[in-house]
């Protein structure tokens, strides 16, 4: 576990006297799976969506509870300004990322496939789709798409008006429709195809390969500048199928869930060197996602638990 994880953790379950736990505390900790879900699909950062839970925390010790009507809502709002606060921070950064900027992934239990609508929420693909909406419009459509609050509610966490949270709203889900995989797509179709591209490259089997790969298809490597990385998008199935079959040989695949659908970890001498997500559309791979930046891979060693 990261230092920052370890930070967050302790401060996200301290204990009154006696080993039991104060209001506040105990409020915190049965939201802090929903805190941190709202924070990461807001951010597309485990490390960031760490910190605003601190962040959170921190405001939320000083609350007056008598003062709070609904202690969920107001744990929302508060984590809701905070990653809104963080993310033009990182909009910046991402300014000078080292080649194309991919989420952080996560290692998921099976609960969070059988949630569909949260497994397409936090799924690299559906990641990717919310890059491209402003700060505002992101938090607006997290909110109300994935965690249902009303526009009353949504409207205090981002300051703006009920009228103009139903605006923005309807804004962004015209984008997200525009930009999001053609089809719902099951957690079932997804492993198929996997298993297929699985087999393909451990065999070595050019023909199989591109069968599997859309013609279109394209190959994102996110190394943050630190490790080895396409820093353009890879294109066309031909220009992807060379590159993936450099890796058959020195590297072994196995099947995990990440971000709520199948995915693959790319490991070399038994260390995690990969993470690659996949887009599927009719029934062919379309999108490749690379994870290889050390960075982001600290919360592959163990389950990331997700909440709506």
């Amino acid at each position: 576990m990261s230092e920052r994880s370890e930070r967050t953790m302790d401060t996200a379950e301290p204990l009154a006297r006696g080993g039991r736990m104060d209001s506040p505390t105990e409020a915190f900790v049965a939201h802090r799976n929903l805190l941190f879900t709202v924070a990461y699909e807001m951010l597309g950062s485990a490390a960031d969506a760490e910190d605003v839970l601190q962040e959170t925390w921190l405001r939320w010790a000083g609350v007056d509870l008598d003062t709070v009507r609904d202690q969920r809502a107001y744990l929302v709002r508060i984590t809701t300004r905070q990653a809104l606060s963080r993310l033009r921070t990182l909009r910046r950064r991402k300014e000078s990322y080292v080649g194309p900027w991919l989420p952080e992934p996560l290692l998921t239990a099976p609960d969070v496939a059988e949630d569909v609508e949260l497994a397409d929420s936090v799924s690299m693909a559906m990641l990717l789709v919310l890059e491209t909406l402003t700060p505002t419009e992101r938090a607006v459509f997290v909110l109300r798409e994935v965690f249902d609050l009303e526009y009353d509610e949504i409207a205090e966490a981002v300051d703006k008006s009920p009228a103009a949270v139903r605006q923005i709203a309807h804004r962004a889900r015209a984008h997200v429709a525009a930009r999001r995989p053609r089809g719902a797509v099951s957690p079932t179709e997804t492993r198929s195809a996997l298993e297929a591209f699985q087999r393909a490259i451990e065999t070595g089997d050019l023909q199989r390969l591109l069968d599997i790969l859309a013609p279109d298809v394209v190959l994102l490597s996110d190394g943050g500048g630190v490790v080895q990385a396409a820093l353009a998008p890879v294109m066309g199935a031909d220009q992807v199928a060379h590159v993936l079959g450099r890796i058959a040989a020195a590297a072994s695949l196995q099947p995990a869930q990440i971000n709520g659908y199948p995915a693959l970890i790319l490991r070399l001498n038994g260390e995690i060197d990969t993470v690659m997500g996949v887009r599927i559309d009719d029934g062919l791979i379309t999108g490749l996602y690379a994870v290889r930046n050390p960075e982001k891979l600290s919360h592959m060693e163990r389950e990331t638990a997700l909440r709506r």
